[in-house]
């Protein structure tokens, strides 16, 4: 199977970093969170990536057409430009990229990019969120199912504590930010290829919206629980946090 990440958005909750390149491109440990994200899949064998550009699309194009001269070393012949390298590059992935429009939304991007998936199935996930997620058991799960649709949900500890009370007013329980019950979508999404037909090329055609939205009406989508680490990088605090994570040698996404 073929997987899309999805790496067009602006990233407007941490302009410090993303002023200048797109959310996916963000380093933790000095590789971009996409990379992250592939070699996750990769580990897995999935190793065939299409990746629908949007927000300075050019800095991710630059960063994969540069990644054997970025990870080997070389030797230039300045009078006839020949480069020759000297160590194999060992990152063995196919990644195809294709612009789909600065502002365009995640459903048509997944529908403009639809020629380069040629299988009965495809992964789609987003491009700024790490998991120690086992690729192999979430496919299982989504074949079993005989759904057209299987997405990841994940339960999140609230950013606050939560407090219960009785009626005077005296606390009966306190908890400091609990895991909260519901469960949220974090991508790590398995289709069926017949679910590019509930997607269009109209860039307003939000991914989360009407094509899920219809899908779950339907009973056609499914959700696969993943009960241990899933963290996007959202905001400056997130940045922080997942480096501070690879710098002590405990990143789950790696293990």
């Amino acid at each position: 199977m073929k997987t899309i990440i999805l790496c067009g958005g602006k990233g407007t909750r941490m302009r410090e970093e993303t002023e200048y390149k797109p959310k996916p491109m963000v380093e933790i440990g000095g590789k971009p969170v996409m990379w992250h994200i592939m070699n996750r899949y990769a580990r897995y064998g999935y190793k065939d990536f299409v990746l629908p550009l949007g927000y300075r699309g050019e800095y991710i194009k630059q960063y994969f057409w540069e990644y054997k001269i970025r990870n080997t070393d070389f030797t230039v012949d300045l009078a006839s430009g020949e480069v020759q390298t000297h160590n194999a590059c060992c990152t063995d992935w196919k990644v195809t990229l294709c612009d789909t429009g600065e502002d365009t939304l995640k459903g048509a991007r997944i529908k403009q990019v639809a020629r380069y998936i040629d299988t009965e199935r495809f992964m789609v996930t987003y491009g700024d969120g790490v998991s120690d997620i086992d690729i192999d058991a979430l496919v299982a799960f989504h074949k079993k199912s005989g759904k057209i649709g299987t997405f990841t949900g994940v339960r999140m500890p609230s950013r606050f504590g939560t407090v219960k009370t009785d009626d005077e007013g005296n606390i009966t329980s306190w908890q400091e930010k609990p895991v909260l019950d519901e469960y949220i979508n974090c991508g790590f999404f398995v289709f069926k290829r017949e679910f590019l037909d509930y997607l269009n090329e109209d860039p307003e055609c939000d991914l989360e919206k009407e094509p899920l939205m219809r899908l779950a009406a339907e009973g056609q989508l499914s959700m696969y629980p993943h009960p241990g680490f899933w963290q996007c990088m959202d905001t400056l605090r997130d940045y922080q946090n997942l480096n501070a994570l690879w710098n002590k040698g405990n990143a789950p996404w790696t293990k």
